[in-house]
């Protein structure tokens, strides 16, 4: 059963894309305990395993049922473009207790049996306590599982936000949302995106738009159903998590590595989205200045081209670029 997202005349004019490292935290910890979206995130399984074993996750997993509620207070779509972790986790310290008992109800009543476990009784008893002891764990989950990998999480997901802002520049909001993920269905006659998933949920926009978010740990499913006072939010798989965890080298052909040089060739082979170079930077573990130097040379050689988004310069492969960068290998 579908979400139902009815647009009015005002919410095409607010639709914005955020990044949220606390979504992604807790979307990290819900992997950690679904077998079925840990395929593409095996690298990272196995780099945090000794740290996720030393985390009490229990109290988390019980609020996040197979198919129902989760507390929308622990992960609330991000204010800005780009919140901090320490901005984010703040705010979810400062909910409001009888709204995380109304949450910690609902979630748990999705769970068979889960409001009867001592956990589960402790949160409907105390849930001014419970919020802190949740919001601590986030913050332990944040800097064993999340934080050391964020440079190279948040490069791909700027590059989606970056790449789907661009289509709709180029396309409209329509072909926006028919692209984004084949989830989605945008019904023009009624001004209503349908998003299949589990449980069946209504949301006039009503004037606050929706906020638009790229994840890593969401694939492959899309999720939204936030309820007021929240801003209406889909969070979707973002581009490229296929090569994600791979290393430079891996995704760069011998061949090509003799004919551009080892880092030149693994700056082309890595803009598969397009991206900035700080962000790239990042991705391949490369000084910032390193790369700018190969970036530069890549441009001037036909194979990259910039643009400026925002306050970042972008780069990406150019046809010829694109030509070149695939050398190899077949």
């Amino acid at each position: 059963m579908p979400y139902h997202l009815h647009f009015g005349e005002g919410d095409p004019l607010r639709i914005r894309f955020a990044v949220s490292p606390l979504w992604e935290t807790h979307s990290a910890v819900r992997v950690l305990a679904r077998p079925r979206q840990q395929g593409y995130h095996l690298p990272w399984l196995r780099r945090i395993a000794g740290a996720a074993r030393g985390l009490d996750l229990g109290p988390l997993h019980l609020l996040m049922p197979l198919h129902g509620h989760s507390p929308d207070f622990l992960y609330p779509p991000p204010l800005g473009p780009a919140a901090t972790f320490a901005c984010e986790i703040a705010a979810v310290r400062e909910t409001d207790p009888a709204l995380a008992l109304g949450d910690f109800e609902r979630a748990l009543a999705d769970t068979p049996g889960a409001a009867a476990t001592p956990e589960g009784r402790r949160m409907l008893a105390d849930p001014a306590g419970a919020v802190g002891r949740l919001a601590d764990l986030l913050q332990a989950a944040w800097d064993a599982l999340v934080a050391p990998e964020w440079p190279r999480l948040r490069a791909l997901l700027e590059a989606d936000v970056a790449y789907h802002s661009r289509r709709l520049a180029e396309g409209g909001l329509e072909r926006l949302l028919t692209e984004l993920h084949p989830a989605f269905d945008w019904a023009a006659e009624t001004a209503t995106l349908r998003v299949d998933y589990h449980g069946e949920h209504v949301r006039p926009l009503d004037g606050q738009g929706l906020v638009l978010m790229p994840s890593v740990f969401t694939w492959p499913d899309v999720v939204s159903g936030f309820d007021p006072p929240w801003q209406p939010t889909v969070a979707y798989p973002a581009r490229g998590i296929g090569g994600l965890w791979a290393e430079p080298g891996d995704r760069t052909p011998e061949v090509l590595g003799r004919l551009l040089g080892p880092v030149r060739a693994d700056v082309l082979c890595a803009l598969a989205e397009p991206m900035g170079t700080t962000a790239l930077a990042h991705l391949l573990g490369r000084a910032p200045s390193t790369v700018s130097a190969h970036l530069s040379v890549l441009r001037d050689a036909g194979l990259l081209a910039s643009r400026r988004y925002g306050h970042q310069v972008l780069y990406e492969r150019t046809p010829l670029g694109i030509a070149v960068s695939q050398t190899g290998s077949g």
